[in-house]
């Protein structure tokens, strides 16, 4: 009988050491992926971070394994965003009656430290959350619609950047900064192939993401030649199509001590790039 335990568990060890090595052999280099899902903003037009207007997300990536628990990732993203006073049920909001879309491009580099070794292939192994942090650059540009027609609020300068009343109020730029904070899973369908799912939160330096910050500067935007006024003031101040217009020179239009940021929501699927190696030899 004990002859019988002693072989079984000599048997036992072969083959963990048997698998040890051969999942020693195929190392793991990282993974190249696309992803699809849902874009959120949140900022001066969303101040309670509601998640009911979402829009959509693609992104494309490239992950560098550093160790078993390490990686650098590489991405590029695109993000729609917009939102609407209208969503608001806060009275002052819907008076306000403001607006946006946005097209947003992203490149960032991040790290990621995976919770679990995570070997696509081998049983035990194929399956591990992970969290990420990185720095980004981003481009937007945000728009609205009048009357049918689109028009880009930045050049508009629609609390009056650029105009010769407020010097010191720049146009903003449509470059910023991000800080994308990821939490994720991963699964590998096998050695070649995974799918994943992830929620990324982008902290930004701009506060313009939605075209809206300080305060109303209605004086900025003169009448046209023929005495009707300029699409750019009848966009600075929309409160007119809901009742008396509040915009009044000076009064506060957004909250400029509060930066904007967005947020993705996506699935994935990844390919895995591998390599092998002769395994350590097993000493006796």
């Amino acid at each position: 009988m004990l002859k019988r335990i002693t072989v079984i568990l000599f048997l036992l060890i072969s083959l963990q050491q048997a698998n040890a090595q051969t999942m020693e052999s195929f190392v793991h280099q990282g993974e190249v992926g696309v992803s699809l899902g849902l874009a959120h903003y949140f900022g001066d037009l969303n101040p309670n971070s509601a998640f009911n207007r979402p829009k959509t997300a693609a992104g494309i990536f490239f992950r560098k394994q550093v160790s078993n628990y390490i990686g650098i990732r590489l991405s590029g993203d695109y993000a729609m965003v917009g939102y609407s006073d209208v969503y608001s049920n806060n009275p002052v909001q819907n008076a306000r009656n403001l607006s946006f879309n946005s097209n947003i491009w992203e490149l960032a580099l991040a790290g990621d430290f995976n919770f679990f070794e995570f070997h696509p292939g081998f049983e035990g192994y194929n399956f591990t959350p992970y969290v990420g942090l990185g720095i980004g650059v981003f481009s937007f540009d945000p728009y609205a619609y009048l009357g049918g027609e689109k028009y880009y609020l930045r050049p508009l300068g629609t609390e009056g950047q650029g105009s010769s009343l407020y010097p010191n109020l720049q146009p903003y730029s449509p470059i910023a900064i991000s800080i994308p904070f990821t939490l994720g899973a991963k699964y590998a369908l096998n050695e070649r192939t995974n799918v994943f799912a992830e929620l990324t939160y982008r902290f930004t330096n701009t506060d313009y993401l939605d075209d809206v910050s300080g305060l109303y500067a209605p004086d900025a935007f003169p009448p046209l030649p023929d005495g009707s006024p300029s699409p750019a003031f009848l966009l600075q101040d929309r409160s007119y199509e809901t009742g008396t217009s509040i915009g009044i020179k000076g009064k506060q239009r957004g909250n400029s001590l509060q930066k904007d940021a967005f947020a993705t929501l996506k699935i994935g699927l990844s390919f895995n790039l591998q390599s092998y190696r002769c395994p350590t030899p097993v000493s006796r």
